[in-house]
């Protein structure tokens, strides 16, 4: 689980929320109008399923949810794993790690490679191949939650229209005014919070993950390499340390 990401999402809007609960004296209820909420999510998810294919916007909830259940993976313990992976081939033979267990697919992948003795070009390929892939695949979720964080304020300052002209068109019935003028201003609440909190920090989110996944790939297939010309487990770590902060190196 991804503690630092929904923490900071739980303790922006508990900060919001907060302060709207403590400046309205405990009346929650003027900030919540079931019209105003329509016009917010019912528009954008019309508008996304619109933008995009079914299956796409699928997958991009797939992967915002994978971001927040799946523990950040640090670079030191992909180089470790490729340490270690130096020193099973170094004692037991290349061979032997084609029976290593591991559910990474790219590792499981870099492990068959070097018990087939592949040639480095292919390695580089393959590692090309899986890059190319992976940032496709999140490119797509990407630009799901960015249009979300788009459309929501797009559709609040509709519910703000709407609610100007229905204020404007009631201006001889006082008691109407002020309905309409909720609604004006909660959709553009309602569109704000949705783009600022929720749906523009996923999409970030995803962006960032797709730069952490493209260097351990690299790391991967860079300690693959190394094992292949030499699989001394200290010339592999010199090598990988170099992915490495100045601080985490030994």
């Amino acid at each position: 689980m991804d503690f630092p990401s929904l923490l900071g999402m739980l303790a922006g809007l508990v900060m919001v929320f907060g302060s709207i609960y403590a400046h309205s004296s405990g009346n929650m209820g003027m900030y919540w109008d079931p019209f105003a909420l329509m016009i917010v999510l019912g528009g954008t998810i019309a508008s996304i399923f619109v933008a995009f294919p079914f299956e796409e916007v699928g997958q991009a909830f797939r992967a915002a949810f994978k971001v927040f259940a799946s523990r950040k993976v640090q670079v030191r313990e992909v180089v470790k794993i490729m340490v270690k992976i130096a020193e099973i081939s170094r004692r037991e033979g290349i061979v032997a790690l084609e029976h290593v267990k591991t559910e990474n697919a790219v590792l499981k992948k870099a492990c068959q490679l070097i018990a087939d003795n592949a040639d480095p070009a292919l390695i580089r390929s393959t590692l090309a191949i899986e890059i190319t892939t992976m940032k496709r695949r999140h490119k797509v979720a990407h630009d799901v939650f960015k249009r979300l964080g788009g459309l929501t304020p797009a559709y609040g300052m509709m519910g703000t229209l709407i609610g100007l002209v229905q204020m404007l068109s009631q201006l001889s019935s006082p008691e109407s005014i002020g309905p309409a003028m909720a609604m004006a201003l909660l959709t553009t609440l309602y569109g704000s919070v949705f783009s600022t909190m929720i749906f523009l920090p996923m999409g970030a989110k995803l962006q960032a993950r797709t730069l952490q996944e493209q260097l351990q790939l690299e790391i991967i297939f860079e300690g693959a390499k190394s094992i292949l010309v030499n699989n001394n487990p200290v010339l592999v770590y010199e090598k990988l340390s170099s992915f490495l902060p100045p601080n985490e190196r030994k």
